[in-house]
């Protein structure tokens, strides 16, 4: 009887027991092309660089991805760890920017599931100056065989795509975008600018022609999503990339 009693005491003891503070993988592990921006029991935040993928498929099986090298952080080397991460968005390879990353299928799920609430926002550089410094772009996109996206006028055959945008800085030849996303359709932000006649500068798919400029100017700088535990609301944020500001001069 005691030993049952003493069972049920430390089971309420171990319930009211505050959760271990987070402690980080040991700095050897840090990923290279990769800020950590947060990270606790759940939730991994990072900045990723252009050129590098979020995630690999099978004919891209030799490349290094995001994902991989937090699957390896997590792990802290070990192959046979338990420890995993799990995607709950992606971002264009030559993309740079903040990335939301979730430790169990439950955050993702849930993090999925409240993806279209949460404000995400770029920032993007492109040629030329707009006459209209703000405004909303809307239309129905579609991929065809050679996976590039366009506009289509039958709704039937695309997603509705939203995006807004607003100017906050112009120089001689360029501007630079303050991007909100309405909806993520994929190179949803890069297929709207480049239709309206002013590619994101380095986008080479969608008709971008800079001379030397091997780099792609679009920029998740922030996001507002709610944690998948506490449900408290979390914003973060990373700097642009330092050469738009060249392109800005």
């Amino acid at each position: 009887m005691w030993r049952r009693k003493l069972r049920k005491r430390r089971l309420q003891l171990n319930m009211h027991k505050k959760p271990k503070p987070f402690k980080s993988s040991p700095k050897k592990y840090h990923p290279r092309g990769l800020t950590i921006v947060y990270e606790d029991h759940d939730l991994l935040v990072v900045d990723k660089r252009g050129g590098l993928l979020t995630i690999a498929y099978r004919e891209q099986e030799q490349e290094i991805s995001v994902h991989e090298l937090l699957m390896n952080y997590v792990r802290k080397g070990n192959s046979k760890s338990r420890n995993r991460v799990f995607t709950v968005h992606r971002l264009d390879r030559d993309t740079s920017g903040l990335l939301v990353f979730v430790k169990s299928e439950e955050s993702r799920a849930y993090m999925i599931e409240q993806w279209p609430t949460f404000t995400k926002t770029y920032q993007a550089v492109i040629g030329g100056v707009l006459t209209e410094k703000e405004g909303t772009i809307t239309s129905y996109l579609a991929e065809d065989d050679e996976y590039k996206v366009a506009s289509v006028k039958n709704a039937k055959e695309g997603a509705f795509a939203s995006t807004g945008y607003k100017v906050i800085q112009e120089s001689s030849r360029n501007s630079l975008l303050e991007i909100s996303l309405h909806t993520g359709k994929k190179n949803q932000i890069r297929v709207h600018l480049s239709e309206m006649g002013h590619p994101v500068l380095g986008d080479k798919k969608y008709g971008d022609r800079t001379p030397g400029l091997k780099k792609m100017a679009l920029h998740a700088s922030r996001i507002e999503v709610k944690h998948p535990f506490t449900k408290e609301s979390m914003t973060f944020e990373a700097p642009i990339p330092s050469f738009f500001k060249f392109l800005m001069q």
